[in-house]
């Protein structure tokens, strides 16, 4: 358990300090996106290692598959209702952070109680990276499109904070509910988080990154997929 709490604290740790940067002292735009263009990187091996192929494995193609595209749907459908009702406000870019928010947890939920569970047979240190590399980038972008649209820094580490609470009892959960779950149960988190993981490359993360660096945040994308796989390699 002490491990478990570790690895929730660390994880969680990062929408702290980012949101902290991201409210007081945001970085210039080309550094969060080569950070964001990493964190794409890093979220594509976790996602196509430890996410879709232990669903694959657990519960075969059909549950994998499904929990998949459901996670996919689910997050476009939620970012969609975000920027209708924050349209008045896009020129601040409160759609976006709420985006990189709605990004955070419905992909950070099921990739941290997946995390909880592979901490029953050994740490997992490659969606640890992952998680990390990409909720750091997140909460900084995410938080200075707050602190541009208006919201007081108190009401921003707020947020940040009970998200990054909510995800680290989702990692304690992962530990303590699911350990001795039927295999096949446990497909459809794992493959959520997947499709979760992968909607929000395509549709905020890769297009920030690109919109602020260019061309260049590819180097930064291979890094953070070379970083992450090397991890899960050892």
């Amino acid at each position: 358990m002490g491990r478990t709490l570790l690895f929730a604290a660390i994880g969680s740790s990062a929408l702290l300090i980012g949101g902290a940067i991201g409210a007081w002292r945001p970085p210039s735009r080309a550094v969060t996106a080569v950070l964001l263009a990493f964190a794409s990187g890093a979220l594509i091996t976790a996602m196509a290692i430890e996410l879709f192929q232990e669903a694959f494995r657990q519960g075969g193609a059909w549950r994998a598959g499904t929990a998949l595209i459901a996670g996919s749907a689910v997050f476009v459908l939620v970012d969609t209702w975000l920027d209708r009702r924050t349209e008045q406000r896009r020129q601040a870019g409160l759609a976006v952070g709420f985006a990189l928010l709605a990004g955070v947890t419905l992909d950070g939920i099921p990739e941290n109680l997946a995390m909880g569970v592979s901490l029953i047979e050994g740490a997992s240190m490659t969606l640890l990276v992952a998680i990390f590399a990409s909720n750091l980038p997140e909460a900084i972008a995410g938080a200075e499109r707050m602190r541009k649209a208006g919201f007081a820094p108190g009401l921003i580490m707020l947020i940040w904070g009970v998200t990054g609470v909510l995800l680290a009892a989702a990692v304690v959960a992962g530990y303590t509910v699911l350990e001795g779950v039927n295999p096949q149960t446990l497909a459809w988190p794992l493959g959520f988080a997947g499709g979760a993981v992968l909607a929000s490359l395509a549709d905020t993360l890769m297009p920030e990154a690109y919109r602020d660096g260019g061309p260049s945040v590819a180097f930064a994308t291979a890094l953070g997929f070379l970083l992450s796989f090397l991890v899960s390699a050892v």
